[in-house]
């Protein structure tokens, strides 16, 4: 597992992190989504032992990571910046970080490599943004780490180099229990890739969710009733939580927590005319969640 326990980290007069809590159970696919300057990358770097915490502590598999080499080994990150690699081959990269990662599989390296067919002899510097991705992933993969970090894996890449990249990953965690922790602001990609997700805003977690499960257990109603000469009101319904309710003409706008039963139950003594459940995307949910929290949806910007 991977821990933050009231974690704080400080740059000067700005908290990236402000006592932050957080779990990450082995095995996992987990999401860290929010808005630039949220936190996200501060989270990986602390995880992957870059950054020292000013308090709280940052652990894996019960360890604390800073300056613990233990504790550093099970952790590959991949970095949003690939220039610091300009001036290796792929081949000397390889090299490199075998030196660092006693597990690393030559096997898993020449399979992966013969999948992409990347030029092991030419420097770095001169491969396309979507090719230097595809190398350190390679290279993560490889390394088999029980913890594989990626900030904003996905972004700038076309969308069949993001296909590769997705396939190579979810193939890694088949074959072993490899947690991935993926950073981004794209919504969609973490709801492609993760089986769960934390928001982050301002150094906060506004909230942690299960992705499946959070899917189901929120629903858009749209409802008419018998009764055209009442006004109803959220306080009718006290069985359902309500994260948005408004009327438009005759026809109430409701999104809801709760099961399908629970929600024709709770409008059921109402006589509706009309009862529709629609299916709501994951950044709508996020979005209604975000407002009964206070917060702007702008988060996702």
């Amino acid at each position: 597992m991977m821990q933050l326990k009231n974690t704080v980290k400080q740059f000067e007069d700005f908290c990236a992190l402000d006592g932050v809590n957080l779990d990450i159970p082995k095995g996992t696919a987990f999401g860290l989504l929010g808005s630039n300057g949220a936190g996200k990358s501060t989270i990986l770097r602390l995880f992957s032992g870059i950054y020292k915490p000013e308090s709280g502590e940052v652990l894996i598999d019960d360890e604390p990571v800073y300056d613990n080499v233990k504790a550093k080994q099970k952790v590959f990150f991949i970095n949003d910046e690939t220039v610091q690699f300009g001036g290796f081959t792929l081949r000397q990269l390889k090299n490199f970080y075998k030196q660092f990662y006693p597990e690393f599989s030559e096997e898993i390296f020449e399979r992966l490599e013969k999948i992409i067919q990347l030029p092991m002899d030419k420097k770095i510097s001169t491969f396309s943004k979507g090719m230097k991705r595809q190398a350190i992933v390679i290279i993560g993969i490889s390394c088999c780490t029980p913890y594989l970090l990626l900030d904003e894996a996905f972004d700038g890449l076309d969308p069949t180099m993001r296909i590769i990249v997705k396939r190579m990953l979810v193939d890694a965690m088949c074959e072993r229990e490899l947690t991935v922790v993926i950073s981004s602001h794209n919504l969609k990609e973490i709801n492609e890739m993760c089986d769960t997700a934390a928001l982050l805003h301002h150094g906060k977690i506004v909230f942690n969710r299960e992705l499946d499960s959070l899917k189901g257990a929120v629903h858009k109603i749209q409802a008419a009733f018998r009764d055209k000469e009442r006004i109803f009101t959220r306080e009718d319904f006290p069985g359902l939580e309500i994260l948005h309710f408004e009327k438009t003409q005759s026809i109430y706008h409701i999104i809801a927590k709760g099961s399908e039963e629970q929600i024709h139950q709770a409008l059921a003594g109402y006589e509706p005319v009309v009862a529709d459940l629609i299916p709501l995307s994951l950044e709508e949910i996020f979005i209604y969640e975000l407002e009964v929290l206070g917060y702007d949806s702008k988060v996702f910007e």
